[in-house]
């Protein structure tokens, strides 16, 4: 199922849209967040796994990632694997304590068993909520 991701924070302008591919149609927002987190994960472990060969970037290269403020080689100095379950513990248990929110199409979703309606046109958008820190001195 091909979808939509709009991943925003609040107090940024910068809204990052990335097509995504999940393996089944997820049921309920635990399955959409569950399916999610594997995707990320088998994608960072991948990274992890890989060899860069490559020692040396190109003209163009270098001017697309200045366009991100960080110009790199892209080598990775950590290579410790991420565990699938541990990162789908972390998200439900984040979800619940309100770190972050997610609409899908325009219309918030509060409870993890909230049936879904998943079409190819759907965009789904996770907002991560920033917090104030601090005391009242």
């Amino acid at each position: 199922m091909e979808l939509t991701l709009q991943l925003k924070r609040l107090g940024k302008k910068k809204v990052k849209e990335v097509p995504f591919t999940l393996e089944s149609h997820p049921k309920n927002l635990e399955d959409l967040l569950i399916g999610c987190v594997k995707h990320q994960v088998e994608a960072y472990n991948k990274k992890r796994t890989e060899v860069n060969v490559i020692g040396f970037l190109s003209p163009a290269e270098i001017q697309e990632q200045a366009q991100s403020g960080k110009v790199d080689f892209g080598e990775i100095t950590n290579t410790t694997l991420a565990n699938h379950q541990e990162a789908i513990d972390n998200v439900l248990l984040a979800f619940k304590d309100g770190l972050f929110v997610v609409f899908v199409d325009d219309e918030e979703i509060t409870d993890l068993n909230t049936p879904l309606q998943l079409t190819s046109n759907s965009v789904v958008a996770f907002i991560r909520l920033t917090f104030l820190v601090g005391t009242y001195w």
